[in-house]
């Protein structure tokens, strides 16, 4: 077994009665999505917003496609920081011709830093004026693309080799999948930087001996570029590649899709199929029959979209137990059905317009200043964290409440339901919103940057070296380290807050996985910042960077008091958001456990979603299931649990003040009496 990955062949322990009981979505057409049939597909890739059930319909894929054709190869892998493979398998172990891995990214990059790091350090001492210790200082902290590229390339070793007939992806959430899947081309820039700093040793040797002949190094970049155009090759081949959006039928999930099928377009990514998952059954029930009518209403806007109507449409129903384990994945398909048209016209049916919480979580003190909600996708954070939001301000009308986004795909605007951008926005008095754009926040800096390259090179007499290093300083900030556009998003929230403009930040975070790598990741930057200072102080007389220098001290005063902050139990919280699910509580314990590490405060958490007792076989059935989560949560987390019932998609301000009044009533019930038949 590989190193760097972890690999599953058999399941945690099998919940008991973890069997399969659904409501079959009437809908028209018996065929199987195109992606199980007979084509011979070498990639198949299943990507979506949070909580869609990615890992459930590639996880059920891989042994439909393995089960189908025995006399072939297959690799199960995901590539998500919080892998929820082996909770999604349970008890089941994997047939002879399946493979199922975790991947450990890190391990990964340790494996290639081993492999390769004398010819990388090779590359650079001939390419730029820095010494071999600084060399290794920036090799040590800015290879590009950390997990993401270690991913990626691992995968495109395996497709290349063709290690397995056929390699089904189980994905991050939205955004950092699309960065995924852009990874060739976020591999040829760095080729680039690689064949720049080589330039100069090239032109040496032609210029004093000569001679043209090819070395180790260049066999090394030309494998590096080979191997992004064959995998370049296979994605974009509609025969051998197919990638599989995921989606609940939810405005946001609705809209979270299109962005992600644009992308994909661009990418020139083969989409064939679009899964909806979790329909609910036509039923008298008033909670199944609420979130059938939503539904109903989100298909009948995704059949006005004739942008995402030119793709099959498999609707798959609500399972009244977790799809977990042998029988219920091996049976997933069996009830998809495709969607040809827009459901039937149904009444709203009348609901109390009452949103029951119960054990509510105490109303954040006076001198908070920082509330990040976190979890894992899907789990409602951005509906939380703008409940909270407008909840806090209407509470003391002299609190300025700033509402911020910094993950790669936002929601505030679908939440909020009015257009939220990368400027503060006014969302009623008290509460201002903004999605920060993190890639937007690092290609300023990187003008700036080549900005001052261009100016400081502009100053300096012909000279033959600094020809050939002022290209490799242009280049400098490719080799950043990965995830310093999100690390900066957040120092641009912390120059907001230190503006004075602002008393207290609601953060509604990244998933679970990227949000633990979000948190480790101020030590990683500081330390790339101090070898930048370190270099202009070294370098002086010659290297001038005002401005970008002035960017970069910013950038660290900020970092410094966001790790400070984040440190602060006074001002800071963190609010763990979960739903009564055995991968939700698994991702939920390790970012308790992150949280420890780091020394973060997590004063409570909201159970949501959770489905209120009752005399429907399905809504009864879903109850059992979540009752021993409850329990689990109690028994490994000592502070406040708050339990929301499930009520259809909260939106609008309206709908989230309501929210935000039922979160923090001083008095509940107790949580118990959610599970009480």
């Amino acid at each position: 077994m590989d190193r760097s990955a972890r690999e599953i062949t058999q399941g945690p322990k099998a919940v008991k009665g973890a069997t399969v009981e659904a409501y079959v979505t009437p809908t028209s057409g018996t065929e199987t999505p195109g992606f199980l049939g007979p084509r011979d597909l070498q990639l198949l890739i299943f990507g979506g917003k949070g909580g869609v059930g990615k890992t459930t319909c590639a996880a059920a894929a891989a042994l439909r496609l393995a089960a189908r054709a025995p006399q072939l190869s297959f690799l199960l892998v995901s590539t998500d920081p919080a892998h929820s493979l082996a909770d999604s398998l349970a008890d089941l172990v994997p047939p002879g011709n399946l493979r199922v891995l975790e991947l450990d990214p890190q391990e990964y990059l340790a494996d290639f830093k081993h492999k390769h790091g004398d010819k990388l350090r090779e590359i650079a001492s001939r390419g730029t004026f820095l010494d071999d210790a600084e060399i290794n200082r920036f090799l040590d902290l800015s290879l590009p693309g950390l997990d993401e590229l270690m991913a990626f390339l691992e995968i495109s070793a395996w497709v290349e080799k063709r290690a397995y007939d056929c390699i089904i992806v189980d994905t991050a959430p939205s955004g950092h999948t699309l960065r995924l899947l852009a990874m060739p081309q976020f591999l040829r820039k760095w080729v680039t930087m690689l064949e720049t700093l080589l330039a100069k040793h090239r032109y040496m040797k032609w210029a004093f001996a000569r001679s043209r002949k090819r070395d180790d190094l260049d066999t090394f970049l030309d494998g590096l570029t080979s191997s992004v155009g064959r995998m370049e090759a296979v994605l974009e081949d509609s025969g051998r590649s197919s990638f599989v959006p995921v989606m609940l039928a939810e405005a946001m999930s609705l809209r979270e899709t299109v962005a992600i099928v644009t992308e994909a377009d661009r990418l020139k990514l083969p989409i064939h199929d679009i899964i909806i998952n979790k329909l609910y059954p036509d039923s008298p029930c008033p909670v199944c029959r609420q979130e059938y009518y939503l539904q109903s209403c989100e298909l009948t806007d995704l059949f006005r979209n004739t942008f995402l109507t030119r793709f099959a449409l498999w609707g798959i129903p609500l399972h009244a137990e977790e799809v977990r384990g042998a029988i219920a994945l091996q049976s997933f398909w069996k009830e998809a059905r495709q969607i040809r048209e827009p459901p039937p016209a149904v009444p709203q049916p009348k609901l109390s317009p009452e949103i029951q919480v119960t054990a509510g979580i105490p109303s954040p003190p006076p001198g908070t200043t920082l509330l990040i909600f976190a979890g894992k996708g899907g789990v409602g954070k951005t509906t939380l964290a703008c409940a909270t939001a407008l909840h806090l301000a209407k509470r003391s009308s002299d609190r300025r409440v700033l509402l911020v986004s910094t993950g790669p795909s936002h929601s505030l605007s679908s939440c909020l339901d009015m257009p939220i951008d990368s400027q503060p926005q006014y969302v009623l008095p008290g509460v201002t919103a903004i999605e920060i754009d993190s890639e937007a926040e690092f290609a300023a800096l990187k003008r700036q940057y080549a900005g001052d390259i261009e100016t400081f090179l502009e100053t300096l007499s012909s000279n033959f070296d600094l020809a050939f290093d002022g290209e490799v300083l242009e280049r400098m900030l490719d080799l950043s380290p990965p995830g310093l556009d999100e690390v900066m998003g957040l120092t641009r929230v912390m120059a907001l807050l230190a503006s004075g403009e602002f008393d207290l930040l609601v953060l509604d975070s990244a998933a679970t996985g990227h949000l633990i790598r979000l948190l480790e990741l101020p030590e990683i930057i500081d330390q790339w910042l101090k070898a930048f200072f370190d270099l202009f102080l070294k370098y002086q007389p010659i290297f001038r960077l005002t401005e970008f220098s002035q960017e970069l001290v910013s950038l660290s005063k900020n970092l410094k008091k966001l790790r400070q902050l984040l440190n602060d139990p006074v001002q800071c919280a963190l609010y763990a958001v979960s739903i009564p699910t055995e991968m939700a509580f698994e991702e939920t314990r390790d970012l308790l456990a992150a949280c420890g590490r780091l020394g973060i405060n997590v004063p409570g958490i909201f159970l949501n979603l959770v489905t209120p007792p009752s005399d429907c076989f399905l809504c009864s059935a879903m109850n059992r299931r979540e009752s021993p989560i409850y329990k689990k949560l109690r028994q490994n987390f000592h502070g406040s649990i708050s339990v929301i019932y499930r009520r259809g998609e909260v939106r609008g301000l309206h709908g989230l003040e309501q929210m935000g009044e039922a979160l923090y009533q001083c008095e509940h019930v107790d949580a118990e009496a959610a599970y009480a038949y």
